[in-house]
């Protein structure tokens, strides 16, 4: 196989107040890494503390999930934020998280921008360069988490940043290796076992260090358990790229 190691990890602590998102019950225990939102596209202090109490609980490692500031429309909505706004932004988020994780016994091990945010980081360079002068400023020893040949991963290489190549499970590609744009055909996948057939196809060829499942996403548990049973049977072994 391409790799005969390989981190699960997922979008988690994303509900807010009163506004519940996904199962992170259900997801901690399958997961060896877990992308805490930091409360600018979702999560709330409670929800980031109770994340990171989890992640102890089941030993895995902790990343910090930072957005836009775009609460209303989850993160998935471009903001054209300038370099020095975008940093300050982005060092505000893992800050946060960092403390919380500090006070239940763990620290934030890497960087995984969400939404419109990493979107943005695979093509444009003045916010991947702000996302990663943010990451140098704060703590140059967090591992950074993107698309595969993203300006932002080639900026952190360039900045001595270890970086970590990832592969989504429960999303389409097109033929040009692409997501398929959330809300046409093919954009989710939704069936377990194509998930686990698909993953296993995608570690064989080398896609990515990390896999990744969206909490969001109808049947995430039922998926990522499907993902890491297939692995396993295949002899891939599953462990945190940043313990």
């Amino acid at each position: 196989m391409g790799l005969v190691r390989v981190d699960l990890n997922a979008d988690v602590g994303e509900s807010f107040g009163r506004w519940s998102l996904g199962d992170d019950d259900a997801l901690m225990p399958l997961l060896t890494s877990a992308n805490v939102a930091c409360g600018f596209h979702a999560g709330d202090p409670l929800t980031m503390r109770r994340a990171c109490r989890s992640a102890v609980a089941h030993g895995v490692s902790v990343g910090a999930h930072v957005g836009y500031r775009d609460l209303a429309g989850f993160g998935r909505r471009f903001v054209d934020a300038g370099v020095e706004e975008l940093a300050a932004d982005v060092v505000y988020q893992i800050g946060a998280l960092d403390g919380i994780a500090l006070s239940e016994g763990t620290q934030v091990r890497y960087v995984k921008p969400h939404g419109a945010l990493y979107h943005a980081t695979i093509e444009h360079r003045e916010q991947a360069s702000a996302v990663v002068s943010a990451i140098v400023d704060y703590d140059p020893g967090l591992a950074v988490v993107g698309w595969p040949g993203s300006q932002l991963l080639t900026l952190a290489r360039h900045r001595g940043l270890r970086t970590v190549e990832e592969w989504f499970v429960d999303r389409g590609y097109d033929a040009s290796g692409r997501l398929v744009p959330r809300g046409a055909p093919g954009a989710l996948v939704t069936d377990p076992e194509v998930a686990a057939a698909n993953a296993v196809r995608a570690v064989e060829r080398g896609a990515g260090a990390s896999l990744c499942v969206h909490s969001d996403s109808p049947g995430a548990a039922a998926t990522l358990r499907a993902v890491r049973d297939a692995l396993t049977d295949a002899g891939t072994e599953i462990v945190p790229f940043a313990a």
